[in-house]
């Protein structure tokens, strides 16, 4: 036990091997395949687990000559083990090394930064608290020739299908978006009123190219740099808009195929760095983004 300075007792201070022997136990449910797992003696493991049960003051197994259970107490002891020896390594990972310094001027367009951003920003900044995070949202084309004055380190953008600049992140189909009363005229003459982002604006461009090819005459209703104001005029019912699929506004639906649209294909996530942003600070912020993008993910909300 451990005294405090008003002279009472603290709870003891749980020993990381005891519970990873616990661990293992509680996985195999069995003390001789345990000890032949960490190659060590039945003995030690047994010991390991007493004391354990010693120092919280309670059961967590319950063995006989033919079995080993966990009591309701070494269920909970199992998540406990893991959290606690998950935090241990991790104390040691940031310790292990000497602590990474600098500051990261990141560009995001409005579309990433709706989606893993501030997961990605609040886990990189809690394991790197003295680098220094710049964040700019704002259009593709616009960071894109912020990272090229070096006014930006990296950059998580857009880019069209095809092109092979940056490191690809991940895909997004894009659709036509609009209101649920919205209906668009058959006739190919009359123009589709359109809302778009200015120019430079890719997701703009797909737009325009792809109704072009389809040889449907096209109208600018609204510009608006942002999402909530591309979202405001295509819930007013202004007209429609292209978006990525997999931020659906609330209040807007993807238009179907007999809308009389053209398809407009997927878009492209792409990472790019410039100066500070491949190394250091902009390397290690660069890896935490590729390392979240590749786990599974469901649609967020806009």
């Amino acid at each position: 036990m451990i005294a405090k300075s008003d002279g009472t007792s603290a709870a003891p201070l749980l020993d990381t091997t005891q519970l990873r022997t616990f661990l293992t136990v509680a996985q195999t449910l069995s003390f001789t395949a345990s000890a032949r797992q960490l190659g060590t003696s039945q003995s030690t493991v047994s010991q390991h687990v007493q004391k354990l049960e010693a120092a919280v003051g309670r059961p967590l197994l319950e063995r006989d000559t033919h079995s080993v259970t966990l009591t309701a107490d070494g269920t909970a002891m199992v998540g406990f083990a893991r959290d606690i020896l998950d935090s241990n390594e991790h104390a040691v990972d940031y310790f292990a090394g000497p602590a990474l310094r600098g500051r990261v001027r990141l560009g995001a367009s409005e579309d990433f930064a709706y989606s893993r951003l501030p997961d990605i920003l609040r886990a990189f900044r809690a394991t790197h608290p003295l680098v220094e995070l710049e964040l700019t949202v704002g259009l593709s084309g616009v960071l894109h020739r912020a990272l090229e004055a070096r006014q930006l380190d990296l950059v998580m953008a857009k880019r069209k299908s095809g092109e092979t600049h940056g490191t690809l992140v991940s895909r997004d189909p894009m659709a036509w978006i609009a209101a649920p009363d919205v209906r668009l005229s058959p006739d190919p003459a009359e123009p589709v009123p359109l809302i778009a982002c200015p120019e430079p604006s890719i997701s703009r461009e797909l737009a325009i190219r792809a109704l072009e090819r389809a040889g449907r005459s096209w109208r600018i209703v609204c510009t608006a740099s942002s999402f909530s104001g591309l979202h405001t005029a295509a819930r007013a019912g202004l007209g429609v808009t292209a978006h990525t699929r997999s931020l659906m506004p609330e209040g807007l639906v993807e238009l179907p195929h007999d809308s009389g649209l053209p398809p407009l294909g997927e878009i492209e996530f792409v990472l790019l760095a410039r100066g500070r942003g491949a190394s250091g600070p902009g390397a290690a912020l660069q890896q935490a983004i590729l390392a979240s993008e590749a786990q599974p993910e469901s649609p967020a909300p806009a």
